[in-house]
């Protein structure tokens, strides 16, 4: 189901900000971000963005308070959001399970993955290129979040689609050297290149360590050039970044 109090929200600010359709509890709240912000400006969250400032304010009117961000390096490394301050942590995803805590990647063709168990006492997000895929970034997270993997909900929010995702044999063999049965992800091309489909391999690893209700992966950032950056159109919008996010609400904010 979809967050209707939080699409209000940003229906009301005028921004086509993507809110997930999962059955998550009430009390927790996620969105990813466009290239598209207030009024027609553009909602770009990385460290070049000249609107820095006016798009990270933007988003704290709706996560409560500065969201966790990652110096994300496309490895495995899961860090605690809920011991961090003002840190900048080395990693590639992050584990929350206090409220107010909004765990956030950035991402523009990588795959963004939202995680949440279904009482909503914990949440995490991580960031999924195919490095850290097929790394094991999301098996990593899993682990991490300490929750029996039959009583968690996962989201995959919007990344370059199955279409336009063209690898070479290192991306092919990477997935499919120790799991064969990936190859249904990957058709094959000539001069040795494959169309990976990122959704579907990030499926095919989280069901493989018990994972089965996984929700969204139906968007690509490449294609719908209107709405998402993406990195491989290249351009001037190569090094622009959206925002994926999840945070539990505070207690004294849930309606009754």
């Amino acid at each position: 189901m979809t967050d209707s109090s939080l699409q209000a929200q940003l229906d009301a600010a005028d921004l086509d900000w993507i809110v997930p359709d999962w059955p998550v509890p009430a009390h927790v709240h996620a969105l990813s971000t466009t290239r598209n912000g207030v009024r027609g400006s553009a909602a770009d969250f990385s460290k070049h963005s000249v609107d820095a400032a006016s798009v990270h304010n933007t988003l704290r009117r709706f996560c409560y308070s500065e969201p966790v961000w990652l110096a994300q390096v496309h490895g495995t490394t899961v860090c605690d959001a809920d011991g961090l301050r003002n840190d900048v942590p080395t990693a590639d995803a992050a584990i929350s399970r206090s409220a107010g805590k909004a765990c956030a990647i950035l991402a523009a063709d990588c795959l963004p993955v939202l995680f949440s168990d279904r009482s909503g006492n914990a949440v995490g997000a991580a960031h999924a290129g195919w490095r850290g895929l097929a790394a094991g970034v999301l098996e990593a997270t899993v682990d991490a979040m300490r929750i029996d993997p039959s009583n968690m909900l996962v989201w995959l929010g919007p990344a370059i689609g199955p279409r336009s995702f063209q690898v070479g044999r290192d991306v092919f063999e990477s997935f499919c050297g120790d799991d064969p049965g990936a190859a249904e992800c990957f058709v094959s091309e000539r001069d040795g290149k494959w169309r990976a489909d990122l959704y579907g391999l990030a499926r095919r690893r989280l069901a493989r360590v018990g994972v089965s209700a996984i929700f969204g992966g139906g968007r690509c950032t490449y294609t719908e050039r209107n709405v998402f950056y993406s990195y491989r159109r290249g351009g001037e919008e190569a090094s622009a970044r959206m925002a994926t996010l999840i945070w539990i609400e505070p207690r004294e904010m849930r309606q009754a």
